[in-house]
């Protein structure tokens, strides 16, 4: 049993697509760019931004630091706060934290919407440690690490990630973790988690605190 466990936070602690949906259209509706599907909007949710609006708009990197831009400007009002922790997974952050674990999260959000969507959902006083993405800390596996240094885990192998996005698994892999996968809000891809090497993938709160505790 691996007692310290990173959380991804976007389709893993909580559900995220209103704040992202609705964030999204506001920065191609400032920019007077056409919208996109909504399919494709989902796909936003997970992998850093930038690389999205160059991915999925096909934006270069100026015109995707500008939305990005204009993106944030709505995040840090409404945005953030349309969202809501998935089914269950406060009571197992409490069953977990009962148990001895040690629990942190790893997100490429901002640090400090990662902070105030923890605080504000209730979860914060289960973590050790929130990391999140800054100017210095950019990608996936470089917040990972950062948390481990936090935790001071000496091992990586001592400690696993759970997250929604094969970004989440390949990332731990760097790391020298394993991953276990959630389908909770069903933003990967089908089959996504099992092809990036998830150990395992679960479909609930209640699910995921089983396998943690087997």
């Amino acid at each position: 049993m691996k007692k310290i466990v990173i959380f991804d936070m976007d389709g893993t602690l909580i559900d995220s697509a209103p704040g992202i949906l609705n964030c999204l259209r506001y920065s191609l509706e400032k920019m007077g760019e056409p919208q996109v599907p909504r399919e494709t909007g989902f796909r936003f949710i997970g992998p850093p931004l930038m690389d999205s609006y160059k991915e999925f708009c096909g934006f270069d990197d100026e015109k995707a630091r500008r939305a990005l831009t204009f993106y944030r400007e709505r995040y840090r009002g409404p945005g953030r706060n349309e969202c809501e922790a998935v089914p269950g997974i406060i009571e197992v952050l409490r069953h977990l934290k009962e148990q001895g674990f040690r629990l942190a999260v790893a997100s490429t959000k901002p640090v400090e919407h990662c902070a105030a969507i923890a605080e504000n959902l209730g979860m914060a006083p289960y973590f050790e440690v929130i990391c999140g993405s800054s100017e210095s800390l950019t990608d996936k596996a470089a917040v990972m690490g950062d948390a481990l240094r936090r935790m001071e885990v000496g091992d990586p192998h001592t400690a696993i990630m759970v997250g929604d996005r094969k970004f989440d698994v390949e990332g731990a892999a760097q790391c020298g973790m394993d991953c276990v996968g959630v389908d909770f809000c069903g933003f990967a891809e089908p089959g996504e988690l099992e092809a990036a090497g998830a150990v395992a993938v679960v479909h609930s709160a209640a699910e995921l605190e089983n396998w943690l505790l087997r």
